[in-house]
């Protein structure tokens, strides 16, 4: 049986801010039920990355799907299926907790007599309750992260993208935000996780993608041993071969000879 479409894909993505390359040929896919983490140093491109996944940045070169569609031209029908936080989150300060929710929930296209249930269901998995009728502005900065990515999942999307999640969380919002993502994908999500932590995406990833100099430089296994170890390897690697090769007549230090 051939593998699934990717839910998300960007491929050979090229994308400059003023004249500093940003994006430089990156190709990532995500299948349904898979989950995968793009690592990186920062202005590795991450961020970048996931502003053209979501629609809100046209890149030079190169295309994006989400759901087989072009994210700046997302049909509503896939836009009911998409859920993200990337930059602003889906969140307005005036509103509570429960609020929010239901925006985001209605906003979605859920319906009407199924919002109520999906609202206490992700106020609870993400220890929202406490705060249901808190303003979103009187929140901690740990609470407000966990509303946002609630939002982004209330409707149960078929696509999932998160920029640094857990950035703000104590270990147990951490805890709580990655059985979340393992859930999404267990029933049958696509999701591409962004994050600066390589033991934390370790826990969440099918793969873990090492992102760097705006482009994909290797893939990480997961359960594999000294993983801080093999990504900075991957690193220094791209480093070394995107250097510009050394005359040996000028560079003593370049000639083969001293190596032999």
């Amino acid at each position: 049986m051939p593998d699934p479409l990717p839910a998300l894909a960007l491929r050979d993505v090229h994308h400059a801010f003023g004249g500093r390359r940003a994006l430089t040929g990156l190709s990532v896919t995500v299948a349904p039920g898979e989950v995968v983490a793009m690592i990186g140093l920062n202005g590795a491109g991450k961020t970048t990355a996931l502003r053209v996944l979501t629609g809100r940045l046209r890149p030079a070169a190169g295309a994006a799907r989400v759901l087989g569609h072009d994210p700046a031209r997302l049909p509503v029908a896939a836009a009911r299926r998409f859920g993200h936080v990337v930059g602003a989150a889906l969140v307005d300060p005036a509103l509570t907790v429960v609020e929010n929710l239901r925006v985001a929930a209605l906003l979605h296209g859920l319906a009407r007599d199924a919002v109520d249930d999906a609202v206490v269901a992700v106020a609870d998995r993400l220890d929202l309750t406490p705060w249901a009728d808190a303003r979103a502005r009187a929140l901690s900065l740990g609470n407000a992260q966990r509303l946002a990515v609630g939002c982004a999942v209330v409707h149960a999307p078929d696509a999932l993208v998160l920029d640094e999640p857990t950035s703000a969380l104590d270990p147990r919002g951490v805890v709580l935000v990655r059985a979340l993502v393992r859930e999404r994908a267990a029933s049958g999500a696509a999701v591409l996780v962004s994050s600066h932590h390589l033991d934390e995406v370790a826990r969440v990833a099918d793969r873990v993608l090492a992102v760097h100099g705006g482009r994909v430089v290797g893939t990480l296994a997961p359960g594999g041993a000294e993983l801080e170890r093999r990504f900075f390897d991957l690193v220094l690697a791209a480093d070394v071969a995107a250097e510009p090769l050394a005359d040996p007549q000028t560079d003593p230090q370049a000639d083969p000879r001293r190596h032999a």
